[in-house]
């Protein structure tokens, strides 16, 4: 007994020594559940190393759930099956702008909250190019193969994927093309259309530059590229801007083919972002966006891009509104200010005002809901004073 009791002191003190400061303050349930992106992508990697600090510090298992596109991740949370979702703009913005498939008689506007999110800005978010096309260019190298270059070429289109697509969308505007332009090429998820670039059934799909696909691209036969967005190009970035105005020009030190070199020019946005719903638990909330502040060192470093999760990275005037117990936890640290409360207000102001139009259009009972509801969307919006996107 005295040996064994030994053993045990030694190991709690082990756990003791190991354990971050803070994290015996931290309240979370025995077991939480995410959504985020396919097996092998940035965002699920990240929340595996994620889940692997919480284990460590708290006890916490973190169950992942990948979904291949943003209904399939988004459709667990709505229901309640998953406390937090991993997500990107499409299960962000647009659920909460109810477009694409969000725009569905059975969707509508979602009331998303956000926690914290990855602003990287060291990994990108582009279009990438199969190396092997830009010999059917005729820029062999890939020197001088820019998005225009696509035209005629084989594009990926993932079903129930809004924001994957219309990032291709926005990159095919800036090389100054449109899908009539490019040959779509329809996959069910994001993992099967890079495994198609891999096997050669597409030229071009979209990713983060740090995803385990893109890797696999990469090392693969055909290679990859990704083609450079021009900062100077006023008029392709607005032609991209028009589309998704969450881009922001920058360069990716981060990724596949760009790893160790001087760095790519291309487009971002925060990727992954943690949301919940409006109605989460605000003490769960404040739990979680805690434990993601103060675990950050023990995660750090444990998956490409992760350390766009640093608390000095997070944007506080994002294009959706934060949660009420993160919003707590950001007080406490004194990082929200007076401003990011008044952007955030009328954040929620914009997703009431889209939920009311939605609502009232489905007492109606419209005939066509899709132009429908995209009228009464852009009535909505403009009544409010908000910018019309979409």
């Amino acid at each position: 007994m005295t040996r064994i009791t030994s053993v045990l002191a030694g190991a709690c003190a082990a756990a003791l020594i190991a354990a971050p400061a803070g994290a015996a303050e931290l309240k979370l349930p025995g077991q939480l559940a995410w959504t985020a992106y396919d097996t092998g992508s940035a965002g699920y990697n990240q929340a595996v190393a994620i889940g692997a600090a919480l284990k460590n510090a708290t006890g916490t298992n973190l169950r992942v759930l990948p979904g291949k596109n943003d209904v399939a991740r988004s459709e667990p949370l709505r229901q309640g099956k998953v406390d937090f979702s991993a997500t990107g703009v499409g299960g962000s913005f647009m659920a909460q702008e109810g477009v694409f498939e969000f725009g569905a008689e059975n969707w509508g506007p979602q009331p998303v909250r956000v926690l914290v999110a990855n602003n990287g800005g060291a990994v990108g978010l582009a279009m990438g190019v199969a190396a092997e096309v830009c010999e059917k260019a005729g820029k062999p190298g890939c020197e001088g193969f820019e998005y225009s270059d696509l035209k005629g070429m084989k594009v990926a289109w993932v079903k129930g994927a809004p924001a994957l697509n219309v990032n291709n969308t926005a990159y095919l505007a800036y090389g100054g093309l449109t899908w009539d332009d490019v040959e779509m090429v329809e996959f069910g998820g994001f993992g099967a259309s890079w495994a198609a670039m891999v096997s050669g059934e597409v030229d071009a799909a979209f990713a983060s530059t740090n995803s385990g696909k893109a890797y696999e691209a990469a090392a693969s036969a055909r290679g990859l590229y990704w083609p450079p967005i021009d900062p100077d190009n006023a008029e392709g970035l607005k032609r991209m801007r028009d589309i998704a105005p969450f881009f922001a020009p920058m360069t990716a030190t981060v990724g596949a083919s760009i790893d160790g070199g001087p760095g790519t020019p291309t487009a971002g946005y925060a990727y992954p972002v943690l949301i919940a719903m409006n109605t989460q638990d605000e003490e769960l909330v404040y739990q979680m966006t805690k434990a993601m502040v103060e675990l950050f060192p023990e995660y750090d470093g444990n998956a490409p891009g992760i350390g766009g999760w640093n608390i000095d990275k997070q944007n506080f005037e994002w294009v959706v509104p934060y949660h009420g117990g993160a919003i707590r936890y950001f007080k406490e640290l004194g990082k929200w200010s007076d401003a990011a409360q008044a952007h955030n207000d009328r954040l929620v102001a914009r997703q009431d005002a889209l939920r009311a139009a939605w609502d009232e259009l489905a007492a109606e009972k419209p005939a066509e809901w899709e132009a429908a509801w995209d009228a009464r969307r852009r009535e909505a919006l403009t009544e409010g004073g908000f910018e019309v996107v979409f």
